[in-house]
């Protein structure tokens, strides 16, 4: 392996999604969405899909079914062979495509941090319901400001970002009930974080000789610096159970 693709797979190898979330806090997820028998789950955004995977292990009767769907290749092979490793193979596809692109509804949905690829919070509410289907529930998580942002925050997180009232009062306006309303913990969002740097950092120990470490170095260090005096207990994550 070229020094390039061992700090490309390097990049999220600490992590087991990439979100602030822990195994307990999806199990409860999970439970709220209610994965029924012969269920078709959609997960747009998947990355390497581990909480589809374990949405479509949750049907005990093994009838369940899902798709995943993304545009990034490392982390669509890194799917495919856990299901392969957890044989789901044959029940857990994953697809290289633009999540906005999708048009098949499914009884269960999840959209976690990819609201961007449908064109933003409110847009991507209201494509949602598209895909859904009767009776269904969409896991949608996104961000949300936990307080009032400074201009450096907004600055690095983006536009568009709505208080948590907000967030769930627009869901409403827009036809769905909350069934579900959870976040991220700070436990959650410190192992994210870190979780998120380790893989680099990790390769920066074995490789500090490197041409690309000084740079690495500097970005790694730009990140952790900016979470803990910008954005950390500012910027929050909310993970929602849908219905319509």
């Amino acid at each position: 392996m070229s020094t390039d693709d061992d700090l490309t797979s390097a990049r999220y190898a600490g992590m087991r999604w990439n979100t602030p979330l822990s195994q307990t806090h999806a199990d409860l997820l999970l439970q709220r969405l209610g994965i029924t028998a012969g269920a078709r789950v959609v997960d747009l955004g998947c990355g390497w899909g581990e909480l589809l995977l374990q949405a479509v292990s949750a049907d005990a009767t093994g009838s369940a079914t899902g798709t995943g769907v993304d545009t990034d290749d490392a982390a669509l092979a890194r799917g495919r062979t856990l299901a392969a490793d957890r044989a789901l193979d044959k029940q857990v596809t994953f697809l290289k495509q633009e999540a906005s692109a999708w048009r098949e509804p499914a009884d269960r949905v999840l959209c976690i941090g990819a609201s961007h690829a449908l064109g933003g919070t409110s847009a991507a509410l209201e494509s949602l319901a598209t895909l859904v289907r009767p009776g269904g529930r969409l896991l949608f998580g996104d961000g949300f400001w936990e307080r009032p942002p400074t201009t450096e925050a907004t600055e690095i997180i983006g536009p568009g970002i709505m208080p948590l009232p907000d967030l769930i009062e627009h869901a409403r306006s827009l036809g769905w009930r909350v069934l579900h309303m959870s976040v991220a913990d700070q436990r959650e969002w410190d192992d994210f974080e870190s979780t998120w740097l380790a893989g680099r950092q990790a390769w920066l120990l074995r490789c500090p000789e490197d041409p690309q470490a000084a740079g690495l170095r500097d970005e790694l260090d730009v990140r952790l610096r900016e979470y803990v005096s910008v954005y950390r207990g500012i910027f929050g994550f909310a993970y929602l159970v849908l219905g319509r």
